[in-house]
């Protein structure tokens, strides 16, 4: 019996978008930190994940809740 390693595909969810996963060498949270540069909420997101679906590691950004004003 042979082990056949597969890699997951990551990917990130925010706000009913899906963002290309940069690579490998960037940790989820600078996944985050990169595309905080056009989605400057992304800042004070936090992190769910990942939900592994067959080869599909999910991460989520969830806004952080706050009080306006």
């Amino acid at each position: 019996m042979a082990i056949e390693v597969t890699r997951l595909v990551r990917e990130f969810l925010y706000n009913g978008m899906t963002f290309v996963d940069p690579g490998p060498a960037f940790s989820p949270d600078d996944v985050r930190d990169l595309y905080s540069a056009q989605y400057p909420e992304l800042t004070t997101a936090k992190v769910d994940g990942p939900e592994q679906k067959g080869e599909v590691a999910r991460y989520t950004f969830v806004r952080a809740a706050g009080a306006k004003g």
